[in-house]
């Protein structure tokens, strides 16, 4: 796995952690600087930051274009897989597309469920038809 590909899992770890705890995605990454010994890297901080700053647009697109599932209804893993890939998507420039949607693929293959992968595969280009 490539670095930027360990960032994002890590970005996932972050910001899943977050929700089911209901807790700022801020104090996770703070607490694991401070409680581990593991490196954050600094483009899971970009990550993080970048869905923070953007959740509300993030969220309005996904819950325009995920056809059949409001975000309520959708799996809290894949929630957090789309937001990283709609964020990477619409709002860094450095990552091509088409590396965004198969990196946010592969992390659903990995961590979510059987149809997870088509779902989020399917929640894109359903936005680009």
């Amino acid at each position: 796995m490539s670095a930027r590909g360990k960032a994002r899992s890590r970005a996932l770890d972050v910001l899943f952690e977050a929700e089911q705890r209901s807790v700022s995605p801020f104090d996770v990454l703070r607490a694991r600087r401070e409680k581990t010994d593991q490196i954050v890297n600094p483009y899971t901080v970009e990550i993080v930051e970048g869905v923070v700053s953007q959740q509300a647009a993030i969220d309005e697109f996904l819950e325009t274009y995920s056809q059949g599932w409001s975000l309520e209804r959708m799996p809290s893993v894949d929630r957090a897989i789309l937001r990283i890939g709609t964020w990477e998507l619409l709002y860094n420039d450095d990552v091509p597309d088409g590396v965004a949607v198969s990196e946010a693929v592969a992390l659903a293959k990995t961590l979510s469920t059987d149809e997870s992968p088509q779902f989020i595969n399917g929640s894109w280009a359903a936005c680009s038809s």
